[in-house]
């Protein structure tokens, strides 16, 4: 085996089995089959059938399925090893394989093992060890993370407090190549509210330009940690991107206020510009609670308002399904082509097919996509063949796939295994794809696509 041809493979997905169709295997009792190839070069048949010795309890032959990966050196290998010998309760073998790599200098190491160390009551080295390189982003989180363990919050927090310019605020995720101030701002409030010193906490993260991160508001989520709801809703009235209106909706809902939590996002939409996000996450609360009808007219007033848009109609079109009226979904796309005048692009058009189906449709929804201007591409053939799988006609499905193999090789190797032709399968999924230049890094960290 070799680590750069693993990484890649792995990274991409392409001349492998995949681990959903690992478990597809397993699922439909072919368990031999993945038991062979985890020996055979298959890295996510062997990572599943480690994982499935050990819950047999036959622990001592797993570590035997991963050796071939581990003598490559390659990081994953490594990762995956040491989180299943840490699951068993064998974590200073965990420790001690992981410290080879984190000594060699692998980017990503370093973080693993620190966090690891601290899970298992050495915190204080594991802060030791961070301490130096608190200016890398991802360790800064790791130094935060570790330091309560290691009663060294104090000290982290000096370090962060360094960092924090009063003169800059970063204007785009590349302006600091390191620690940017606004993410030393949150590591300390978290510090601050940890040590019980909520107000402070507050105050600091009030002074970020970016108060979100990944859709959550740090803000927003620690006054509803600490029940302080009516700042939460003073702070939803001023935020411009909706995500302190949400939380602040959860929170009522978590308490059984639902409709607070309606009126919270209603009042949002009324006294700003129309967030889409904000009304998609109404219909979604209303859907939950017994209100289709309302949730419809919420996500049809949406549509209508933002003609064209795809995602909103994905999520129209799904509530729609879930609500038990595709006709209602139908005819807004009817409607919205007949507006247009034309042809609807294939990013648009497939939306209909689901909703045809649901209305017993299926010949007509097939009929209509092979008769598409794009009905024959690679990209329509995976609608397609879903519309006949889904009917029961498989072998249909299969033969669609099959014009565009190796572009739908995972949507093809699935159907295939499904009808029990696993051989037929397998041979999809290991035609191989070029490899990457000589020298190439090998492991989790890549800055360069695909990812």
């Amino acid at each position: 085996m070799d680590a750069t041809d693993l990484d890649y493979r792995a990274r991409t997905q392409t001349g492998c089995i995949p681990p959903h169709l690992v478990s597809r295997l397993l699922e439909l009792g072919h368990a031999e089959v993945v038991e062979s190839w985890a020996g055979r070069g298959e890295w996510f048949c062997a990572q599943e059938w480690a994982r499935l010795l050990g819950e047999r309890g036959r622990q001592a032959e797993a570590p035997a399925v991963l050796d071939p990966y581990l003598a490559t050196g390659w990081w994953t290998a490594v990762k995956a090893t040491a989180e299943l010998l840490e699951l068993w309760g064998r974590a200073e073998e965990a420790i001690a394989l992981t410290r080879v790599r984190m000594e060699a200098g692998h980017p990503v190491a370093l973080e693993f093992y620190a966090r690891l160390l601290a899970r298992h009551g050495r915190g204080d080295e594991a802060f030791t060890l961070l301490r130096p390189h608190v200016d890398d982003w991802s360790l800064a989180r790791a130094l935060v993370e570790v330091s309560a363990g290691a009663r060294r919050d104090e000290e982290a927090a000096v370090l962060l407090a360094a960092r924090i310019p009063a003169e800059h605020r970063c204007d785009s995720p590349w302006c600091c190549r390191s620690l940017d101030p606004d993410l030393a701002i949150g590591l300390l409030a978290t510090i601050r509210e940890r040590q019980g010193r909520v107000d402070e906490a507050t105050a600091l993260l009030r002074t970020r330009d970016k108060s979100s991160f990944n859709g959550r508001d740090q803000l927003a989520d620690l006054l509803a940690r600490h029940d302080r709801i009516a700042e939460l809703r003073a702070y939803a009235a001023e935020d411009d991107l909706g995500h302190a209106v949400q939380r602040l909706a959860e929170l009522l809902e978590e308490r059984g206020d639902v409709e607070g939590a309606i009126a919270a996002y209603r009042q949002a939409d009324g006294s700003s510009p129309r967030r889409p996000h904000t009304e998609v996450l109404l219909a979604h609360l209303l859907a939950r609670h017994g209100r289709g009808d309302e949730a419809i007219d919420v996500m049809r007033a949406l549509a209508d308002a933002r003609n064209g848009d795809d995602w909103i109609l994905h999520t129209w079109s799904t509530l729609c399904m879930d609500q038990n009226r595709p006709e209602d979904g139908l005819a807004h796309l009817d409607a919205l082509a007949a507006r247009r005048g034309r042809e609807e692009a294939w990013d648009l058009f497939w939306i209909r097919l689901p909703l045809m189906a649901a209305c017993g449709r299926v010949d007509e929804a097939v009929e209509r996509a092979r008769a598409h201007p794009e009905g024959s591409t690679s990209y329509a053939a995976p609608h397609i063949a879903e519309l006949l799988a889904a009917a029961g006609r498989t072998e249909e499905a299969v033969a669609v796939l099959e014009q565009h193999s190796p572009a739908n090789r995972h949507d093809l190797a699935d159907r295939l295994i499904s009808l029990g032709r696993v051989d037929d399968a397998l041979a999809v999924l290991q035609q191989t794809s070029p490899r990457p230049p000589a020298g190439e890094p090998v492991g989790s960290w890549h800055d360069e696509p695909p990812f």
